[in-house]
């Protein structure tokens, strides 16, 4: 049995979409170019095939950017000795990690002076475009505080 092989980006760009399938996706609000590719790379099998892909891919670029946000976060902290004892000892009680949601840039930036005016650590991830994201998007704001003075910051958003 052989394997399925996913198509190259040159045979996607040759292929025919389902415009029932398309549309179906467009309703569940997902952008039109990445609900093209999620039916060509599901070879047009059925929306609900290519919403699987779609959101399965999207999960994993969440995971990615929490992940860079994260690790920027810590090299930063790496740069001044207050922080640097700051990272010390949050590793050493176990590294606590909260996701919460943000509702776009302009709240991410928000968040971030407010947490900043607070003399919080921050991170603010700047995508590189190698994927599904533009190049130079801000997705995901990291903060470093004890957690009564984070929650000043992060404390009424709902968890990811």
């Amino acid at each position: 049995m052989e394997p399925s092989k996913q198509p190259s980006p040159q045979e996607c760009a040759s292929q025919d979409v389902n415009p029932v399938f398309l549309q179906q996706l467009r309703e569940l609000d997902i952008p039109e170019e990445a609900a093209k590719q999620a039916l060509l790379r599901t070879r047009n099998v059925s929306a609900e095939e290519a919403a699987i892909f779609y959101f399965n891919k999207l999960e994993n670029e969440v995971a990615a950017q929490v992940g860079h946000a994260a690790v920027g976060l810590y090299q930063g902290l790496q740069e001044k000795n207050s922080w640097r004892e700051m990272a010390w000892k949050w590793d050493h009680a176990g590294a606590k990690k909260i996701v919460v949601q943000g509702t776009n840039v302009a709240h991410l930036l928000e968040l971030q002076a407010q947490a900043m005016s607070l003399s919080l650590p921050t991170y603010l991830v700047r995508d590189a475009g190698l994927t599904q994201v533009a190049s130079g998007s801000r997705t995901v704001l990291a903060v470093m505080g004890e957690e009564d003075i984070v929650n000043n910051v992060t404390g009424s958003l709902k968890l990811l």
